[in-house]
């Protein structure tokens, strides 16, 4: 991969999902690009980095430590998907791990940079917030789901079990 974003993947990622060709051009020319190495962390729970990451190869394991510290599995990011929205939105603190599954390339969005579009390119950066909002929206759903699955497991109700 290249040292500067592709386009065409930032159009088929979760974020670049409603952008024309020449706005994911504009967004492409954003971005940063890491290319991480098998094992090799990019971002630790609790730092205070609030760059929007896009998974443009590989996988990233996301993990998050539970009530005694110890790191869990959460889930396995796949290309196309995002992390740190609530970061990048909120400027809070990470709530994750990320860490590459094999060679992987993220392409990284500061909030600066981003903020440089407004002015210049309101509708792209409306697109992009709209983009981030389903991305948390999908995420809560899912969560909630699990928490409903979850909790009527260990009632024993509406189920087998």
């Amino acid at each position: 991969m290249s040292a500067v974003a592709d386009y065409k993947i930032v159009r088929n990622s979760t974020v670049g999902s409603e952008l024309t060709e020449e706005k994911a051009k504009l967004l492409a020319a954003k971005l940063g690009v890491r290319q991480l190495k098998d094992g090799e962390l990019l971002v630790k729970e609790g730092e205070a980095d609030q760059t929007l990451f896009i998974l443009a190869a590989g996988q990233l394991a996301v993990t998050s430590k539970d009530a005694e510290g110890v790191e869990q599995s959460v889930y396995t990011m796949k290309e196309g998907e995002c992390a740190g929205t609530r970061a990048f939105v909120e400027q809070s603190p990470r709530k994750a791990t990320l860490r590459s599954v094999g060679p992987s390339t993220v392409y990284t969005l500061k909030p600066a940079d981003f903020e440089t579009l407004l002015d210049a390119h309101p509708r792209l950066a409306f697109k992009v917030m709209r983009a981030l909002f389903r991305v948390t929206h999908a995420n809560l759903s899912r969560m909630n789901r699990e928490t409903q699955e979850l909790a009527n497991y260990i009632t024993k109700t509406q189920g087998r079990y």
